[in-house]
């Protein structure tokens, strides 16, 4: 027998038992199907998260160590000079721009309400740097800076709660703050907690009317010249700010230095973990199937014993049985592991054409399906049949003809 006669055979016996063929082939699509679907959901939040925080991955930041350095004398404040050096192209060539900010909680009075948000007096190009849009108005700008504007700009949270869901109801009306006047001028895009519970007014402005301090600041935000500078440029700012405090000793540094790109690595390399595990866990479906091809030929090769000896009796081979068996095994496997890679595929094109009806946080979720986790699926499935099918078939092919044809 060739093997395209063999193939005949083998969907002919598939058709004679549809049924139990396509439950038999369930465990397989759905096995199949989960691995896809969920390495492709994996996937899609990985590249979600990243084109959300990727902008960002070139900053660093930098603030004061709480407390005192053990055995040493109280540590130095981040001051304007700190900046400065920090700006100083002589000194770090990675560096592109330093922002300095000082910030903490301050009780905001609206028209008619009240709410706690997190002041930050900063420079013209925080917005910019922190990669955030308006959401109506303006932000300040270095002439607002110069001359200490009393002007304030909202974040989302804070102008919804005061003034409504209109953000350009908040522009131009006057808020307290520690028993100061100030004028909105605008109101930044949401951007999710606690960034939407901000309100940002010029660094001069905020040391004069809130809290003072002199020329103090209690955080730094460094930009890199790009995302792969950001080591070299963390490790100038180590070494420029440890020249400027006198310190000789890592464990003693008055500063953290903290980046959002170890912080993104790290965060890739866990998610990964977890889409290869949830793909794992739904692989022990393919386990079920396995099972249910196993005996779905065992009970195969029952009913087709007399079968087997006729054909054995007119001279087919130990080989040939072996092969019609296998060739059915692969058969039913393959079928499945194929309509598993059309269902999973088809799930996941699905879900990234409803994904952003779910509003904006799903805007840019879209499950991704790729390669290898397809051809993975669809080899395990082959290699089920192959092994599921292997005691079966090895049994058929042993059957002595004799002993077939007495079988009732």
């Amino acid at each position: 027998m060739n093997l395209g006669e063999a193939l005949r055979v083998a969907l002919r016996g598939l058709r004679a038992n549809r049924l139990r063929s396509a439950l038999t082939m369930l465990g397989i699509i759905i096995g199949v199907a989960s691995v896809i679907l969920l390495v492709a959901l994996g996937n899609g939040v990985q590249t979600s998260v990243n084109e959300k925080i990727q902008p960002l991955a070139n900053l660093i930041t930098v603030v004061p160590s709480v407390g005192n350095v053990p055995g040493g004398a109280p540590p130095k404040d981040l001051i304007d000079a700190d900046v400065a050096a920090l700006q100083d192209k002589t000194l770090s060539r990675d560096i592109a721009a330093v922002i300095p900010a000082t910030s903490g909680k301050a009780l905001v009075d609206g028209d008619a309400y009240r709410y706690r948000a997190n002041v930050v007096g900063t420079t013209e190009q925080w917005l910019e740097v922190n990669n955030q849009d308006m959401s109506a108005g303006a932000f300040f700008d270095e002439a607002q800076v110069r001359s200490t504007a009393r002007v304030v700009v909202l974040g989302s949270a804070v102008a919804n709660y005061l003034y409504g869901d209109d953000p350009a109801a908040a522009l131009g009306k006057p808020v307290r703050i520690n028993r100061q006047t100030f004028r909105v001028i605008g109101v930044m895009q949401s951007v999710g907690e606690p960034g939407d519970g901000v309100v940002a007014m010029p660094l001069p402005t905020v040391r004069r009317y809130i809290f003072g301090g002199g020329d103090k600041i209690n955080q730094m935000i460094v930009q890199a010249s790009d995302a792969n500078a950001v080591p070299a440029a963390e490790n100038d700012v180590i070494r420029i700010l440890s020249e400027r405090h006198r310190i000789k000793d890592s464990a003693n540094r008055d500063f953290e230095v903290q980046s959002l790109r170890s912080r993104l690595d790290t965060f890739n390399q866990i998610l990964r973990i977890l889409t290869l595990f949830t793909a794992a866990v739904a692989a022990i479906s393919l386990v079920v199937g396995a099972i249910g091809v196993l005996n779905i030929m065992l009970v195969s090769v029952t009913e087709r014993t007399r079968e087997i000896g006729i054909r054995k009796a007119i001279g087919a081979t130990r080989r040939a049985i072996l092969e019609q068996f296998l060739i059915e095994s692969l058969l039913l496997a393959g079928l499945g592991g194929l309509i598993g890679v059309l269902v999973g595929v088809g799930l996941s094109v699905l879900g990234a054409n409803v994904a952003p009806s779910f509003g904006p946080t799903f805007a840019t979720f879209a499950p991704s399906v790729t390669i290898p986790s397809v051809i993975l699926s669809f080899a395990i499935s082959l290699a089920i049949g192959l092994v599921a099918g292997g005691y079966p078939a090895n049994r058929a092919a042993r059957l002595r003809p004799i002993e077939a044809l007495r079988y009732q």
